[in-house]
């Protein structure tokens, strides 16, 4: 029997591209229409939005352990959060989870140095970007980093809160976001990690600069191996 996955959502676009990917690889594994059962559950996202604003981790967390424990009552065996923001609250969530959980870093960071990458472009929400959420997982595998310019991740913090949480992919957007890739590359990395479970709807291996890490989609696998094989 698979395990139970439950998903901790906080936006909607990102969750769903999890959710997606889970239930259409699902059949690679199980057989034709083939997937583990899912329970989903999520806040408004204003709630997580408000915390942020004001650096309330502890309420970003509560939020996070109020999922978390829906999940547990009605049967998940352990959980994923699709967005790596509010993983600076991961600390204070983990001892006091009803379940297990996989850890969005620790799955990119694990793609990343299993494929020989040695210095990352982190893009992300400013909140992300700004936190030590990438940088800390990143480092003990001996990996570097880059991150965008202070300006850059403003207006990336921008479009991925104004347009791509609504579903609004514009072209200007992607060119934007290539540019900065593009200049990261320049600055020496070999990869760049989608650390906003958003950012692959418009920036993939076709149109990237450099190779991507699409952090949706690796823990959306990695919840379905664990799913599958326990592990």
């Amino acid at each position: 029997m698979t395990k139970h996955i439950g998903i901790v959502v906080c936006s909607s676009e990102g969750a769903s591209l999890c959710y997606r990917t889970i239930c259409t690889e699902g059949a690679k594994l199980l057989g034709p229409h083939g997937h583990p059962e899912i329970t989903m559950h999520t806040p408004p996202l204003s709630e997580y939005v408000a915390c942020l604003d004001r650096g309330d981790m502890e309420g970003v967390g509560d939020l996070m352990l109020a999922s978390a424990q829906k999940l547990a009552a009605v049967g998940a065996d352990f959980l994923i959060c699709p967005d790596n923001t509010i993983h600076q609250a991961f600390g204070y969530v983990e001892p006091r989870s009803p379940l297990p959980w996989l850890h969005i870093a620790e799955v990119v960071t694990a793609e990343a140095a299993d494929r020989g990458f040695k210095r990352l472009a982190l893009m992300g929400t400013k909140w992300l970007v700004d936190s030590e959420v990438y940088p800390e997982k990143l480092t003990a595998r001996g990996l570097e980093y880059r991150r965008p310019e202070p300006a850059e991740r403003d207006e990336i913090n921008r479009i991925t809160m104004d347009e791509l949480v609504y579903g609004v992919f514009k072209p200007d957007a992607t060119d934007y976001f290539l540019k900065v890739i593009g200049r990261l590359k320049q600055a020496g990395c070999d990869a760049v990690i989608l650390g906003c479970t958003e950012h692959p709807l418009i920036v993939n291996d076709d149109n990237s600069p450099l190779p991507t890490l699409d952090s949706t989609r690796l823990l959306a696998r990695a919840a379905l191996h664990r799913a599958v094989n326990g592990t």
